[in-house]
């Protein structure tokens, strides 16, 4: 490598800096020439993305918006607000703490995949126990051959977490694991419990009880934690970033609360709370989400009088449930890659993968394997954990993680307000609030503005299903489980039972005009549209016209038809081929693409609605089943 002198010398001396000003009018100029009338500092607005929490994404990120992303702001990885991270050395030295999940009620197959998991990359062990896991007295089965002094033991075990807590102190004394070397995380979250159950009159006894936990863990035990700050039950009921972060910010308050109470120091009692978040394949918004938290959760410990290191959050991120689709479930090996990815720039100690088949069921060898593998290559072959905060200094990074520092503070303020998460939960508030949220989601994934891949973008209706061992049912009557697929799976499972019983599919027939040119565009986007809802597309013949158009509809075994092509060809044709199709005995005809002034012709044709990209497609493809009969 030939290393140049340094002779002052700069490649982009003779070229003047160009001003944010000089930009935006390039960019006028250039929205101007495609037909949108838009001033030279509307530019940027019209081009910036809209996220949750009145946030957005801009095109364009100048030093100017690195200012909150200084040292005076952001500190130092290790140092207070801790916004680059709680530890100096980051994951640099060993990683990440590779955790992973285990749903299985059996405890003698759950401790085989327990020992596979850590004989291959894994570093401690998050074991569901109690009435959706291993039972409690299975517990040392479960964990037989498991070296409890080199494994971390995280427990979930819901409601049951105080004789959890104890079987698994008792296992430790009876297999002579010093106190002192015990690790892990006890799994103590009546309030998160409470969130998914709806039991809120178990939520005073359940801190009181995890109030003693953490003295013990305190007094005896310096590797172990009580308690879980669990922020996935608002994440899983459709909360945004800022109210999934102010959830978490009253939660771990009403523990400081409980236990200074029952005696800890302030210092010692933040030490007991692990924090848990989603990460989801919106990989910036995971890395800023983490950062703000950091940020939050330092400034409330200083106000209660913690200060140095006893500030610094411990967190432990998941893949989100939300996103991971039954059909098509190999793409969410995709999303959790992107997610850990996110999970692991943005600071988190533990990072659990859910395997790619997690939403149906209890996952196989192969989906653990491709869990635990994600965190190797990321950290073995990219060597992720070998930089200290990643993100820190990018521009884009630093304002979004103050924006979402200030939205949730916000969230976290209305919630103290109302009495504290305990009340908030109890009232109502939080359910009200995600709901809002989620119903707005609801309406950008029904039209399919927030896409799915392999769901509403994509589908492959003759791929088999992926079947798998049902999993424990999980604790409900709380808040809702959510997920993003959910109304096109209403859909597909609609389809899946007509199949079944019919031995076919619903069709749709699309009509294609004119050459390949001229509909391929809108015949796929059709074919895409309708298979979205489990709707077979049948596009045989390649093209038709008015003569042929009723044959071809009646060949397919279709109960509804599309016309597809270009504007011009609609103009031409259109009217005739619908009045041809409806003499067939379409029940329904469709037209892809804006009618235009052609509105009222078509319709008087026999065209009964139009499909557009941004159109409601859950609306669209449940009247089609509706209209065909299809329960």
């Amino acid at each position: 490598m030939t290393v140049l002198p340094d002779n002052g010398f700069s490649p982009a001396a003779d070229f003047p800096n160009a001003s944010h000003e000089q930009w935006q009018r390039l960019v006028g100029t250039v929205l101007r020439k495609a037909g949108k009338d838009v001033p030279d500092d509307a530019a940027e607005s019209m081009l910036s993305t809209a996220l949750e929490d009145g946030l957005a994404t801009r095109p364009l990120y100048t030093a100017a918006d690195g200012v909150a992303g200084t040292a005076e702001s952001t500190g130092y990885p290790g140092f207070a607000p801790f916004t680059r991270g709680g530890r100096p050395e980051g994951s640099a030295v060993s990683g990440w703490d590779v955790r992973q999940r285990h749903d299985r009620p059996d405890p003698v197959r759950a401790n085989e995949a327990v020992l596979a998991d850590l004989e291959n990359g894994v570093t401690s062990v998050w074991l569901s126990v109690g009435a959706a896991g291993v039972p409690v007295s299975s517990l040392g089965t479960a964990l037989e051959g498991v070296y409890l002094d080199l494994a971390p033991v995280v427990l979930d075990a819901g409601a049951d977490f105080a004789p959890a807590a104890h079987a698994l102190l008792r296992l430790y004394e009876e297999r002579g694991v010093a106190p002192e070397a015990a690790l892990g995380t006890l799994g103590a979250d009546p309030l998160g419990h409470a969130a998914r159950t709806g039991d809120h009159a178990a939520i005073d006894g359940g801190m009181t009880a995890a109030a003693e936990l953490a003295r013990l863990c305190a007094e005896r035990h310096p590797g172990l934690r009580a308690v879980v700050v669990d922020a996935m039950p608002y994440h899983e009921a459709g909360a945004s970033p800022a109210q999934e972060l102010g959830c978490s910010l009253a939660t771990g308050v009403a523990w400081l609360r409980a236990l200074t109470a029952a005696g800890l120091p302030a210092e010692a009692a933040c030490a007991q709370l692990e924090f848990r978040y989603a990460a989801t394949a919106d990989q910036f918004l995971t890395i800023a989400k983490l950062r703000a938290a950091r940020r939050l959760w330092a400034r409330l410990a200083e106000v209660c009088g913690v200060g140095g290191a006893g500030g610094a959050q411990r967190q432990h991120a998941v893949t989100s449930p939300v996103m991971m689709t039954r059909r098509d479930p190999w793409v969410n090996m995709l999303r959790t890659a992107v997610a850990s990815l996110a999970a692991g720039v943005g600071g988190a100690e533990a990072v659990t993968v859910l395997p790619f088949d997690h939403a149906l069921g209890l996952p196989d060898a192969f989906a653990r394997r491709i869990a635990r593998n994600t965190s190797t290559i990321l950290l073995e072959e990219s060597h992720l954990g070998q930089v200290i905060d990643p993100a820190g200094g990018s521009w884009y990074v630093e304002r979004l993680t103050g924006e979402l520092a200030a939205a949730a503070w916000e969230q976290f303020q209305d919630i103290e307000r109302a009495g504290g998460q305990a009340s908030a939960l109890r009232d109502g508030l939080i359910a009200e609030r995600l709901g809002a949220t989620w119903e707005g989601r609801r309406e950008k994934l029904a039209t399919r503005r927030e896409p799915v891949t392999g769901v509403s973008e994509f589908p492959l209706l003759a791929e088999p299903a992926v079947e798998r061992e049902p999993a424990p049912a999980p604790p409900s009557g709380g808040l809702p489980r959510v997920r993003r697929d959910e109304a096109y799976e209403a859909l597909r499972a609609r389809s899946d039972a007509h199949l079944a019983a019919t031995g076919a599919r619903p069709r749709v027939f699309l009509a294609a005009l004119g050459p390949a040119a001229a509909h391929t565009a809108r015949a796929a986007f059709a074919a895409n549209l309708f298979q979205a809802g489990g709707v077979e597309p049948v596009h045989e013949p390649a093209s038709v016209d008015a003569a042929s158009a009723a044959d071809a509809f009646t060949a397919s075994g279709a109960a509804v038809a599309c016309i597809c092509s270009s504007d011009a060809l609609y103009a031409e044709q259109a009217a005739g081929v619908a009045k041809a199709l409806k003499s067939a005995g379409a029940q329904q005809v469709f037209l892809a693409g804006r009618p235009g002034e052609q509105r009222e012709t078509y319709e008087q044709a026999g065209v009964d609605a139009f499909v557009v990209a941004g159109g409601d497609a859950i609306a669209v493809l449940s009247g089609v089943l509706d209209r065909i009969g299809v329960a």
